[in-house]
């Protein structure tokens, strides 16, 4: 046991000898506002298509994704794994909104697609839904990956948090989304390779067990989350940063090839990755898959796994601190055209602000049984809650839409979603039964989602005709070519 975490704090380090080779071969010591932000190459070059890809892909395969394609895959089969994967089509729903909005209208930015559509107000009220997702990427992940190295609360738990964090913050604040990109696409080489060696290990053992069958009442539940995953993709994109501000550092052609393909990568890799929670369901295996599974077949493949949890985590941590760094020194104002140097240096302090405060909900564990998971689930932006984003995106290109069409849809979803939460928190039951479609624990979020999703649009419409009987208010958009 001494030598099974000796090693894997050696792991750790290594891990950061990495990355910090791979930051101080790509980076210089001072980078422009342009590469902070914007990714761009000490040449003024945008990212070519390949690196957009590695790096889109890399930084949705986080460690809380992996844990969880394991987790679904064990609970409901090779529909589980299918269902974790359908969120990826999320790449393809953005691919196609974002490119019709940079080349019809020709926006560098969702705010100022949000500002010239809905207005500043609407603008912000989005902004603050996607910090909170931002800063509930960073517990959600640290938190993940720190279990490797101690028990939850434990000095070794703790002291990965901090090391890792920092770590990311460090090298973050040297080259921003320039950094980010170029780590990515190392992560990324990293994680395949690590997938590969874990798929040849467990292989032998799916082929003589063979894919392991669930009963129907499984199966359809299996069934019914694939639904709530299909559904949620019309809206989910839209509030991941750390998607959408790539969707503007190349051509929009570029980007539009990028997403579909980073949609293929990421998608298949969560797919695979599920594998290990049906290796756990063949065998018989009980308790969390990432966590018991790599037990089963010594150290070796436990220092795999914890490699490909450091490496999915740290993707996505540096990810989310050049995202927050842009919301704060750029979007919440709005500012347009090229970036300045007082940018970049604002933006530094707002990824050190993110870094402390997005590892505050993990001292909630000490907070009891019931405060701590509430407070955790009362920090997460699900999909439910922002499933008004759809028609806000998806229906842009009616004219008459406006701030109320945004107010009608935007709303209804996040009460919906905010309601699901304290239920589930709180044990107590506020939607009736007859919402739920399917079955299974997912068949009243199906139901919520689908009549919330339809509330929204009908909401969105309605102030698009009621908008219509105002005078029209005249916008200019600029087209770009693809």
């Amino acid at each position: 046991m001494a030598l099974a975490m000796a090693l894997t704090w050696v792991l750790l380090a290594g891990y950061g000898f990495f990355i910090f080779r791979v930051v101080r071969k790509t980076t210089p010591l001072k980078v422009s506002a342009s590469e902070f932000f914007g990714g761009q190459s000490q040449r003024g070059q945008a990212p070519g298509l390949w690196l957009l890809v590695s790096s889109a892909a890399i930084s949705w395969i986080f460690a809380k994704s992996i844990d969880n394609a394991a987790s679904l895959g064990n609970a409901f089969g090779i529909t589980g794994g299918i269902g974790y994967a359908i969120y990826y089509l999320s790449f393809v729903t953005a691919a196609i909104a974002l490119y019709f909005i940079r080349t019809r209208g020709g926006y560098q930015s969702i705010p100022e697609f949000l500002v010239s559509k809905y207005g500043k107000v609407c603008a912000r009220l989005f902004l603050v839904a996607i910090a909170i997702r931002l800063l509930n990427e960073v517990w959600s992940n640290t938190k993940v990956f720190s279990l490797y190295f101690g028990a939850e609360g434990s000095a070794g738990y703790w002291i990965a948090v901090f090391l890792v964090t920092a770590f990311t913050v460090y090298y973050s604040l040297l080259g921003g989304l320039r950094s980010s990109l170029l780590t990515d696409q190392a992560q990324m080489i990293l994680a395949a390779v690590l997938l590969v060696v874990i798929l040849v290990t467990l292989g032998p053992g799916l082929v003589d067990q063979g894919l392991p069958v669930v009963d129907q009442e499984t199966s359809l539940a299996g069934l019914t989350f694939c639904g709530l995953a299909f559904v949620q993709v019309f809206s989910y994109p839209f509030h991941d940063p750390v998607m959408t501000d790539r969707a503007f550092i190349t051509s929009p052609r570029v980007m539009f090839k990028g997403f579909i393909l980073a949609g293929l990568v990421s998608g298949g890799f969560i797919f695979l990755f599920s594998f290990v929670g049906l290796y756990a369901l063949a065998n018989g295996v009980e308790g969390q898959p990432t966590l018991v599974v790599p037990a089963l077949f010594g150290l070796p493949m436990l220092l795999v796994f914890n490699a490909i949890m450091l490496t999915s985590a740290g993707s996505t941590l540096d990810s989310t601190f050049s995202s927050v760094a842009k919301l704060g020194a750029r979007d919440w104002n709005n500012r347009q055209g090229s970036p300045t140097e007082q940018q970049a240096h604002r933006g530094r302090w707002w990824m050190v602000a993110i870094a402390l405060l997005g590892n505050l909900p993990l001292f909630s564990l000490y907070l009891g049984d019931r405060v701590g998971p509430a407070i955790i689930q009362a920090t997460t932006i699900s999909g439910t809650m922002v499933m008004g984003l759809a028609p806000i995106f998806l229906l842009a290109f009616i004219r008459r839409a406006g701030s109320l069409s945004f107010h009608l849809a935007f709303w209804p979803g996040l009460t919906f979603g905010v309601l699901r939460v304290v239920e589930s928190a709180l044990s107590t039951e506020i939607f009736p039964a007859w919402m739920s479609i399917g079955s299974g624990k997912y068949a009243l979020d199906l139901g919520v989602n689908v009549y919330g999703l339809l509330i929204c649009v009908g909401g969105y419409l309605l102030g698009a005709a009621i908008q219509q009987t105002k005078p029209e208010k005249v916008t200019q958009t600029k087209t770009v070519r693809s």
